[in-house]
């Protein structure tokens, strides 16, 4: 008896743990790390505040990808990426939806998520 009892508090909270975890994902922030690997900007969707000033941090990780400069083309904003170092970009989302960007080939993108 004993054990069940252990068993579903233990349960308990793991799916207590997991619940929090969950929501902290999409909430929106004013400051974004983005990385550029070999799978592509990582995260390659983030979530923001619309109408509130975001700096996205982009650090490209690798040599083996096209993505050596960011593009987001409806803010006309395009930034080289140098190997290793961190580049701020500010921008602020003016209305709620997705602010698009890519790399400058346009062959890897991602999003943020104006709310």
């Amino acid at each position: 008896m004993m054990r069940h009892v252990v068993f579903w508090i233990a349960i308990a909270a793991l799916a207590a743990g997991c619940a929090q975890q969950g929501t902290r994902t999409g909430v929106p922030g004013t400051h974004v790390s983005i990385a550029v690997t070999d799978s592509g900007f990582v995260p390659a969707t983030a979530f923001v505040r619309a109408g509130e000033p975001v700096t996205i941090v982009v650090t490209r990780k690798t040599d083996q990808t096209c993505a050596k400069e960011i593009v987001f083309p409806e803010q006309d904003i395009r930034k080289e990426l140098p190997l290793g170092q961190a580049v701020e970009i500010t921008l602020t989302p003016s209305a709620k939806g997705d602010v698009p960007f890519t790399c400058g080939m346009s062959m890897v993108s991602g999003k943020l998520v104006a709310q």
